[in-house]
């Protein structure tokens, strides 16, 4: 009985080294690609455009594009929303301003940029995956889906910018005034050092 449990321990060493490797090295390049985020959205770009032609070829699956629409726009309004939403949240110092005259603090997201680029990214593999499954082609008019998605999709934006509007924070830098340090005499006054 003992040798029965020695070889299905002995079986099972390889497959956790095997997995413990090669999540050490999926880690390691997922931990590189964090300073390069163009590059990722590229990919990320790359495998959507995959997985839209999937689709589009296999006349199906609008059921899973659907499921992966909705999962993308509740990650959107995650990484569109603060940290600490006025709101809902008891104030403990580190909300957004809300007068002019209140202390600058930078946005923070609920949900990180990296973190927002990963969950899509794994979102569009999982989905391109269940596309060879055809117990996920559920048969459905897929252009009331299209609208209905359509809807939900504008009327969350309109509740998001709203509340943008209302507690006056932008979760965008593009065009924000950049600061630059402070000049040394020398180069203000026009005198050049070589």
């Amino acid at each position: 009985m003992e040798g029965v449990e020695g070889d299905a321990a002995s079986a099972v060493a390889p497959l956790a080294k095997w997995r413990n490797d090669f999540a050490r090295a999926f880690q390691y390049y997922l931990d590189r690609s964090t300073p390069h985020p163009v590059h990722r959205w590229l990919g990320t770009l790359v495998v959507a455009a995959i997985y839209v032609l999937r689709v589009f070829y296999v006349q199906g699956f609008y059921v899973v594009s659907y499921g992966l629409g909705i999962y993308i726009l509740n990650l959107l309004i995650g990484f569109l929303s603060p940290k600490v939403d006025p709101e809902l949240d008891v104030l403990d110092g580190a909300s957004l301003p809300t007068k002019g005259s209140d202390e600058f603090r930078p946005f923070i997201r609920r949900l990180p940029e990296f973190k927002f680029w990963y969950a899509i990214t794994k979102a569009f593999c999982i989905a391109f995956f269940m596309t060879f499954f055809s117990l996920f082609d559920v048969p459905v008019f897929w252009p009331i889906l299209l609208c209905y998605w359509i809807v939900l999709f504008v009327l969350t934006m309109k509740r998001q910018i709203m509340h943008m509007i209302k507690y006056k924070y932008i979760p965008f830098s593009i065009g924000k005034q950049k600061y630059a340090g402070k000049r040394s005499s020398a180069s203000s006054s026009g005198v050049s050092r070589d």
